[in-house]
């Protein structure tokens, strides 16, 4: 998604809760993911799997926290250098045990927590009217919610 285009609103919800709301969803459906049977799952112009989904999430978690930490501080932001969802790596193509499903459970969950104790920290104000470039940090967070994209691509496999 480029800076131009505009996150889906959560109407309702704060911006840390939709930011845990969307690690709720891809947990949920990382839960049957130990069905996997090894075939890449095709979605748009990419190629998913089990792990490439929870790699990804938690690389866009990390990605926007560090610029949401870097533009508080006045500092600016690391630029990226992800290679995102257009590779797939031989690591991406492991089964998915139970064993990757705890380990991405604690790392998301630790992930989505450091989100909402930060975002619940600022003022309605400090979310709409961001310091530095980019996006407002309740904008930002809602981009990162879109995260669910990957996980969604797999799908449910229980």
């Amino acid at each position: 998604m480029t800076r131009s285009q505009q996150p889906a609103e959560h109407p309702g919800r704060t911006p840390a809760q939709a930011v845990t709301g969307m690690v709720e969803h891809v947990l949920a459906l990382a839960a049957g993911w130990t069905a996997w049977d090894g075939t890449p799952v095709h979605a748009d112009d990419r190629v998913y799997t089990p792990h490439k989904a929870i790699r990804r999430v938690a690389d866009h978690l990390v990605d926007h926290l560090a610029e949401l930490e870097a533009r508080s501080a006045g500092e600016p932001p690391l630029p990226d250098h992800w290679h995102a969802s257009a590779v797939t790596t031989p690591a991406d193509l492991a089964p998915f045990t139970p064993e990757d499903l705890d380990e991405a459970r604690s790392r998301l969950t630790r992930l989505a927590r450091i989100w909402a104790v930060r975002l619940d920290a600022l003022t309605d104000e400090q979310l709409d009217h961001s310091p530095g470039d980019g996006w407002s940090f309740r904008r930002l967070a809602l981009h990162v919610a879109e995260s669910v994209y990957y996980a969604d691509a797999v799908g449910d496999l229980s």
